[in-house]
């Protein structure tokens, strides 16, 4: 097996495990509060989907994902109350600029605001004392089971 067909074996087996422990917690009657790294890779693979959606065109996609994303956040900010309020505020101007792009469906000024988005996110990461965790446009391809090109209308 090739190195990305084992990342993508290890992406699938990590999407299960919040299914599993949200099992375990309704059987003993406790709400499931999801791990606050299970809700990033989350937003991290929306980052990645956004990207892909934008640079193809999709500007159908690039919102949905968009909304995603920012649900996500808003999920990790109300659930984890160590993450400063100033570090999620500080997104809400790149991911404006980012909603802005979409909606004009301009691929440059998509493309500048996903790169401010990504620096927020790592300013983010730095502000909690993980600056080790560095995000950045991707670079492959990681779902190749996924089409980014907008469909033809019907």
């Amino acid at each position: 097996m090739r190195w990305r067909d084992w990342g993508l074996a290890l992406l699938m087996l990590g999407a299960l495990t919040p299914l599993a422990r949200a099992q375990s917690s309704a059987d003993r009657g406790e709400p499931y509060v999801p791990r606050l790294g299970d809700i990033m890779d989350g937003i991290q693979i929306r980052h990645i989907k956004l990207w892909y959606a934008g640079k193809a065109g999709n500007w159908d996609l690039a919102g949905f994902e968009l909304h995603q994303l920012k649900t996500s956040l808003v999920e990790a900010a109300l659930l984890y109350s160590g993450i400063p309020v100033t570090s999620v505020t500080t997104l809400s101007a790149p991911l404006q600029s980012v909603d802005d792009a979409i909606v004009a469906k301009d691929a440059k000024r998509f493309e500048k605001a996903y790169g401010e988005l990504t620096a927020g996110c790592n300013s983010c990461h730095a502000t909690m004392q993980r600056s080790f965790i560095a995000i950045r446009p991707p670079i492959d391809q990681p779902f190749g089971d996924q089409a980014f090109a907008p469909g033809k209308k019907e």
